[in-house]
């Protein structure tokens, strides 16, 4: 206790005793015994009381307290300020004006714990007790001052209110004794039992069902919080009341309830476990209080926004007081890199542990290279890789901690890093290791509840799913027959009785404000069923694909949906096909290739628009990082590697470290060689349909892929050059807008094999597969393109007629390879004259005019109307009337021709 002197009665001026704002028992009772301490003061409330303390003075004991309007107050005659049961001038209402009084007296009296911000003043008298009445019985019993039964009733009153009848964990041996001392003086306790323990009325009864019903329990630092909400039209007096109720009935252990009403927010909270110190909680939200008790009243927010900043608080001053030294286990189980995986089995069996960490050497105080789990080594060895070293497979992002660590970081450590071990270390030496296994279970032991401790699967592991609404958030940034299209797919999964989940890019899109409308729906349940009971519903088309339990939902003007069952996959070697077997969303979202895919929306109406995220997607999604869920990723499917680098080009996203060495370790090992070509091939065709597929085509060259598609493709400076300047070419095209369907990706893909040779070619179009259009394009009419470009850079064209009967013919894709491909100016315009004033040039007479000038079918039609659309091309002709008088020309030269040809023959 702080006391720096007694209180003067002789002082002049006027004196006034305040509380907090909302005062309670103990605010109450801690005035009544000031007054006793300071006879002349008057008692102010700052705001509002608890309904039951109007209740109190209406009943009969109002005449004890000196009690004086705040209205009717000259604050400008106020010489001293008593302020009992806090010390927060954001608690005392418009009495804090008094504060910035020069000459004001400050005597405060308080139990609450010490803040940088608490008022100071000339006098301070500060216990950590249960209550502050308590610190003021003390005094009064020292300066043996009288009390009435009556005033002795109102101080024990506080103290039994504040301490939870002597059961919260804030309560001291003091409180007892002043309880005691209050007792001797004639304090009632069947009065007091009778305000603490009062009856419950139907209406509260029904708030309290709002609140139990509303509350949800969130582990944070690994310590279990519930909050819950209440909205009401008009103010709750006994809010605080129905909270400890709450608090008894359901056997919480921290609670934070947040009650708007009217234009107010008001927060109460509770705690009974010592890594919760509401006091210090609330007053970082305006409110006050000592730990297991506090309140705040909160104006201008929403109740979204303040539970938002509640959860923000929360996670920072929630500190479990445990320490890596206490939760390690010791000594370590370590494995050398250059192990085989099939030794790091061994281990693992024989200790029965599912991590091991990994050094570069065998001696003990080596530096750590990583660590390796048992499902990492177990799928490796399925895959028949027991052979190679543990290296190769390793994770090596690897947190470590100090042994004075607290479990809130070593929880961050593991969770944010998805880390299976977590090293600890004393002055640079590995002394023990804390497993997730490990987390899990001071975790069950923190919150008493039954979890499953096999931590070492992500698919068994009972990871909890990150949640929150964003049904507001899908309606501004989608369409009404996106948002009305959703609806109804969740619609008929709620009559099914499945579950159905927007998933994958569609998500993803979301977030990173793309428009996406691909939309790909998961059920859980039979999505092939799911979609034929939507097809009959609405009366659409349907595709099925029975072996992978899928389905494509056709709309009338074309528009698609993909429909699959919820599912896992599992490969029988590297690189093959998946078998499918049906399984939750959960399970479904991990055989996804990368975190960033892996969000989902719920789509049932009871739940529409709840965003769920197992694998901290939003996180990588907000890091701009690419990354695999599982080590062997790309030992199963190696076309992930191509997807990586195609989104991390497009979204401007860089591969994680680990991700990055996992593809390295894939093309050391030569996995794509087990790829069809097919596959291949529709890899290379998404990152050649790229805005600008360049960067991820230098990409693939970092990592050497590009040896998967042929050996001889390098990306030197000439094939660098190449690539821009068919981006060039094709932006240019695309801003013509001529509407015509054409394969961009070609135009990349023949700059690509440009180097090679006939047979270079025919040999990247074999081991990609290509069918006979595709081939004979890239192999043959290719190479007719480039003599044709050829001769053009030679000797040019000097009629308009003679450039378009040398690039007549020729496919969109082949003009523009040929634009792309030449360094000659003056020949890129005349191809792009040709492409945009020549090719659709057409005249307006056809053969059968020819006819009626009495010209015969035969080898001169042609002659003749290539002869007009020459003239036509050269400017000579355009109407046609002016066409039809050459036509007449040619005809009787024609006519002349034949009969001259006839005399000769006679």
């Amino acid at each position: 206790m702080i006391e720096r002197r007694e209180p003067s009665h002789a002082d002049s001026g006027l004196t006034i005793i305040t509380t907090h704002i909302n005062a309670d028992f103990d605010a109450l009772a801690s005035m009544l015994a000031a007054q006793k301490l300071y006879p002349d003061a008057l008692i102010v409330f700052p705001g509002s009381q608890e309904k039951n303390l109007r209740n109190f003075f209406i009943q009969s004991m109002v005449y004890l307290f000196n009690l004086a309007d705040i209205k009717d107050i000259d604050f400008k005659r106020v010489k001293r300020l008593v302020i009992v049961d806090t010390r927060q001038a954001s608690r005392i209402g418009p009495l804090s004006a008094l504060l910035e009084r020069p000459g004001i007296e400050i005597h405060s009296y308080d139990h609450h714990p010490i803040k940088p911000d608490d008022i100071r003043g000339q006098l301070e008298i500060h216990a950590l007790t249960g209550a502050t009445v308590t610190i003021l019985s003390e005094i009064i019993r020292k300066q043996k001052i009288p009390l009435t039964s009556e005033e002795a009733t109102i101080m024990c009153l506080g103290i039994y209110e504040d301490t939870g009848s002597f059961t919260f964990s804030s309560t001291t041996q003091r409180d007892f004794r002043a309880a005691a001392f209050l007792l001797s003086k004639g304090a009632n306790l069947n009065l007091i039992s009778s305000m603490i323990s009062r009856e419950i009325s139907p209406e509260q009864v029904s708030y309290l069902n709002d609140m139990i019903q509303a509350a949800n329990e969130h582990l944070i630092n690994g310590i279990p919080v519930v909050v819950t909400t209440l909205t009401l039209e008009s103010y709750l007096p006994d809010f605080a009341f129905l909270v400890h109720k709450m608090v008894k009935m359901e056997n919480i252990n921290a609670i934070f309830a947040l009650a708007l009403m009217e234009n107010k927010i008001y927060l109460t909270a509770r705690s009974r476990t010592s890594e919760v110190d509401v006091g210090t909680i609330v007053s970082k939200l305006g409110g006050g209080g000592h730990p297991s008790a506090a309140a705040a009243t909160i104006k201008g927010k929403t109740l979204a926004q303040t539970e938002q900043e509640l959860f923000k608080v929360l996670y920072k001053e929630i500190r479990p007081r445990r320490s890596a030294r206490h939760l390690m286990s010791a000594p370590p189980i370590m494995i050398q890199a250059n192990a085989l995986c099939r030794k790091a089995r061994t281990l693992f069996n024989r200790y029965n542990i599912n991590a091991l960490l990994v050094t570069h050497s065998d001696n003990r105080l080596a530096a750590l290279a990583g660590y390796i789990t048992r499902q990492v080594v177990e799928k490796a060895i399925y895959h028949k890789l027991g052979k190679l070293p543990v290296r190769e497979y390793m994770s090596t992002e690897l947190a470590m901690v100090s042994m004075d660590a607290d479990l809130s970081e070593i929880q961050e450590k593991i969770i944010e890093n998805k880390q299976r071990v977590l090293p600890v270390v004393d002055n640079d030496r590995v002394v023990g290791v804390i497993t997730r296994t490990d987390l899990l279970n001071i975790l069950v032991q923190q919150s008493n509840e039954k979890m499953v401790d096999n931590a070492q699967d992500p698919v068994k592991e009972p990871l909890q799913a990150r949640t929150r609404m964003i049904a507001n958030f899908m309606r501004e940034r989608l369409s009404k027959r996106i948002i009305d299209l959703l609806r109804t797919f969740g619609e008929i999964a709620a009559e099914l009785n499945y579950s159905a989940f927007a998933v994958g890019g569609f998500v993803r899109d979301l977030f990173l404000y793309r428009t996406n409308e691909d939309v790909d729906i998961v059920v859980e349940g039979d999505g092939i069923a799911f979609a034929k009971t939507y097809a009959r519903r609405f009366n659409v088309r349907i595709h099925t694909y029975r072996k992978f339990g899928t389905a494509v939902v056709i709309f009338n003007d074309g528009f698609k949906v993909d429909v699959a069952s919820a599912r896992m996959e599992h490969y029988k070697f590297p690189a093959a096909l998946p078998d499918v077997e049906m399984s939750s969303i959960k399970l479904d979202l991990y055989r996804r290739d990368f975190t960033i895919n892996t969000l989902a929306v719920q789509l049932n109406p009871r739940k529409f628009g709840r965003l769920i995220d197992f694998f901290s997607a939003q996180k990588d999604i907000k890091d701009h990082a690419i990354r695999v869920l599982h080590n062997l990723s790309f030992v199963e499917d190696p076309t992930r590697v191509f997807r990586a680098i195609r989104f991390e080009q497009r979204f401007g996203f860089r591969i994680g470290k680990l991700t990055s060495s996992l593809i390295e370790n894939a093309v050391k090992m030569d996995f794509f060689k087990r790829l069809s070509g097919r596959r291949v091939l529709s890899e290379l065709r998404l990152i050649l349909e790229e805005d600008n597929p360049v960067p991820a085509l230098r990409r693939l060259q970092d990592y050497n892929l590009l040896k998967v598609i042929h050996p001889s493709i390098k990306m030197d400076v000439g094939l660098v050059e190449k690539l821009n300047a068919v981006k060039k070419v094709v932006a240019w095209h695309d801003l013509l807008f001529v509407g015509e369907p054409y394969m961009k990706w070609s135009i990349y893909f023949m700059a690509l094999m440009g180097h090679g040779d006939r047979k270079t070619t025919e040999e990247i179009c074999y081991r990609l597969e290509l069918p006979p259009k595709l081939l004979s394009l890239f192999c043959q009419r290719r190479f007719e393109s480039e003599r044709c470009l050829s001769a053009l850079e030679q000797s040019g064209a000097a009629t308009n007629s003679e450039l378009y009967r040398q690039l007549a013919g020729l496919k969109i894709e082949l003009i523009l390879y040929m634009m792309a491909s030449t360094p000659s100016e003056r020949t890129k315009k005349a191809i792009s004259y040709y492409y945009t004033h020549l090719r659709q040039v057409t005249i307006a007479i056809s053969g059968h005019d020819l006819k009626a000038l009495g010209l015969n079918p035969g080898p001169s039609f042609r002659k003749t109307l290539d002869t007009i659309l020459d003239a036509k091309l050269n400017g000579q002709v355009q109407t046609r009337r002016e066409q039809l008088r050459l036509a007449k020309q040619l005809t009787g030269e024609n006519l002349q021709d034949h009969r001259r040809t006839i005399k000769v023959l006679d």
